[in-house]
């Protein structure tokens, strides 16, 4: 593919931003990879990533710049070719931004918005539960009780990510009514050192370890109005679903390029016999730069809300995750034994590669949406 094609920021290697990110991202995130991997949650180098920009590339600047969404995924890429546990990471602070902005709350939008730009505070996103109950595949877990002043949150998120004692991410719970039903949700950003929340360690993982992953218990939560998002959360859920589908693009096509770059690494050793197997880089490569085109055109509209929009979104993140499964597995055959050891960045991107594929909306979450939306869209 001509370099032209690209968008700036992917085809321009001078860019200020992407040139930050690469620093950090081969110099201190590079040096902790597999630290990261054993358990290790990187606060110092995601607070380097958020002071360069790298986390809030995608809102609007304080000088009066739009936001990118193609920039921040590609700086997401960058760091993610190094560590996909830190790409997710990137993505859990980037989209806790994104709630806090379109909340339109002046209590979210001032200092703390501010604040969470500059990775003065870091938070995540408590919505794999939520998106999985809006799809129908299970109920949603947290139950909000009106109170005077706001609302009352119990219940339990079996794992949240990018979370410490002093973070906070973004939650959906089901308003109860008088007779047990539920007519509406809330969506607020849930502070985790608020008196009725407690944090549990996970089942250790195959990988993905120093994310900051925990479950958390809700009780009697106090949520009032200058933690309140949206409420109802649907309407503003339809606002930022295609920018938070897309922007987990930058995780995944950074692992692939990781995995394509691991690939050529050894040609000059290996490739007398690695030309007999399939995936081969350079096919990898054009199939990524193809599916690089796909993810920029449709970040230059984040906010579309329209169904045929939304499956293209659904449909290209599920091609990333896709060719993250071949990219990862190509690039361990092509290295051999020297990628199945521990502390070799190849394995690490196989784990990093399934959890791509797992990781809500999973591939097949990603499938049962496009159907179900896609017959909405046939004509009768």
């Amino acid at each position: 593919m001509n370099p032209a094609d690209l968008p700036p920021e992917l085809a321009t290697p001078s860019s200020p931003l992407i040139n930050a990110v690469r620093v950090i991202a081969q110099g201190p995130l590079a040096q902790q990879a597999y630290a990261i991997d054993r358990g290790t949650y990187p606060e110092a180098v995601l607070k380097q990533l958020a002071a360069a920009g790298a986390m809030s590339a995608h809102l609007p600047q304080a000088d009066g710049t739009p936001g990118d969404y193609g920039l921040a995924i590609a700086a997401m890429a960058e760091a993610s070719k190094v560590c996909g546990a830190t790409g997710f990471m990137m993505w859990c602070q980037s989209v806790a931004g994104l709630y806090m902005l379109a909340s339109g709350n002046p209590a979210l939008n001032g200092e703390r918005l501010t604040r969470h730009m500059l990775g003065e505070a870091l938070g995540g996103t408590g919505l794999s539960n939520p998106m999985k109950s809006f799809a129908q595949i299970e109920s949603l877990l947290l139950k909000a009780t009106p109170v005077e002043g706001g609302y009352l949150v119990n219940g339990t998120l079996p794992w949240v990510s990018n979370l410490a004692a002093d973070h906070y991410f973004g939650a959906i719970a089901a308003v109860a009514t008088d007779d047990a039903g539920t007519s509406r949700e809330i969506m607020f950003m849930l502070r985790c050192d608020a008196p009725g929340v407690t944090l549990k360690a996970c089942p250790e993982f195959s990988g993905m370890e120093g994310t900051g992953t925990f479950s958390v218990h809700c009780k009697d939560l106090f949520v009032g109005r200058d933690d309140l998002v949206a409420d109802p959360a649907k309407p503003l859920i339809a606002r930022v679903r295609g920018g938070f589908v897309l922007l987990q693009c930058g995780m995944a096509t950074g692992i692939i390029q990781g995995a394509i770059d691991s690939m050529w690494a050894v040609e000059g050793q290996l490739g007398h016999v690695n030309q007999y197997l399939e995936d081969r880089p350079a096919d990898l490569q054009a199939e990524l730069d193809a599916l690089l085109v796909r993810v920029m055109t449709l970040a230059e509209t984040p906010f579309e809300t329209a169904t045929e929009y939304f499956i293209d979104v659904l449909d290209a993140r599920s091609h990333s995750a896709e060719l993250c499964l071949r990219a990862a597995n190509s690039a361990l055959m092509h290295q051999g034994a020297r990628g199945y050891l521990m502390q070799s960045a190849v394995q690490r991107r196989v784990r990093e590669a399934q959890f791509v594929a797992i990781v809500t909306p999973a591939i097949k979450h990603l499938r049962k949406e496009m159907a179900r939306l896609s017959a909405q869209e046939m004509p009768a």
